[in-house]
């Protein structure tokens, strides 16, 4: 077998995979993507919160995060 064969034997093998390895994977990307976007949007109110005189507001959003992260870490 040619380089060229063996090139194109093993791509053709990889195509061969389970669409729903390949779903999961993406479903997984985009859950990763969904968590640290709100993250962001967290971070962003506890920067606002922590200029204002509520400091309740400041410590829900502190706890948002906390949750977020342990999402985004799996714990």
């Amino acid at each position: 077998m040619t380089p060229k064969e063996k090139a194109e034997d093993l791509v053709n093998k990889h195509l061969n995979i389970n669409l729903s390895q390949v779903d999961d994977l993406v479903d997984g990307i985009r859950i990763r993507l969904a968590q640290e976007s709100a993250l962001i949007t967290v971070e962003e109110n506890i920067y606002t919160s922590e200029n204002c005189f509520y400091k309740e507001e400041l410590n829900y959003w502190l706890d948002v995060r906390c949750e977020l992260n342990t999402l985004i870490l799996g714990e």
